[in-house]
């Protein structure tokens, strides 16, 4: 793994964002999904198309350098669709990672943010490793390890970064980016297997 995070922070910064931009993608659903939990409960928050927008306007800089957009206005925007701090539930934190992937690539947007992205590498991996305890319910570290490691889930995860990796390193024009912005929309499926519809 370590020759695949070297080989992400050589990436010069527009490529680390279109990286970055795919994996956010898939961490998308998640959040979604939370909202639609809580619009279940009555207890709407969140805002899924708020984020989209967000996201979209990533995709537009990166697809047209000039583009003027105001990414420290859209941090603030992204701050108020976080989960309250007050809900630690499972859906709560799987939306959370998926703004703060997001707010670490509208940081590298503002200006230096060298451990970003693999900070977002990181945490959707991470999602998959807490879905897996929490859908396996392994007690044993060594055999939750194994499970991590070798379940479906993490091996898709992999194969998606490796992949968004390899695309990113190519030439990145109109074309590439859509196709990358595809790879990571995953037919509307999370990272996690899930989709919100």
């Amino acid at each position: 793994m370590s020759g695949f995070y070297q080989r992400l922070q050589a990436l010069e910064p527009r490529r680390q964002q279109a990286f970055m931009a795919a994996l956010c993608e898939r961490l998308l659903p998640n959040y979604g999904f939370y909202c639609q939990a809580l619009d279940a409960q009555g207890a709407g928050h969140g805002n899924p198309r708020a984020l989209r927008a967000i996201l979209d306007l990533v995709w537009e800089r990166l697809a047209v350098k000039e583009a003027k957009i105001d990414f420290a206005l859209q941090a603030e925007k992204l701050a108020e669709l976080a989960p309250g701090e007050e809900d630690d539930s499972f859906g709560a934190r799987r939306a959370s990672e998926a703004v703060a992937a997001l707010s670490a690539l509208l940081d590298t947007l503002q200006g230096e943010a060298p451990e970003a992205v693999l900070e977002v590498s990181r945490a959707s991996r991470g999602g998959i490793r807490a879905f897996i305890e929490l859908t396996e319910g392994e007690e044993d570290g060594q055999r939750l390890a194994a499970l991590v490691r070798d379940h479906p889930l993490m091996a898709d995860e992999n194969d998606f970064q490796d992949a968004a990796l390899e695309a990113a390193e190519g030439p990145l024009g109109r074309d590439e980016l859509k196709a990358l912005r595809r790879l990571g929309r995953n037919d509307g499926f999370s990272n996690l297997g899930l989709s919100p519809d």
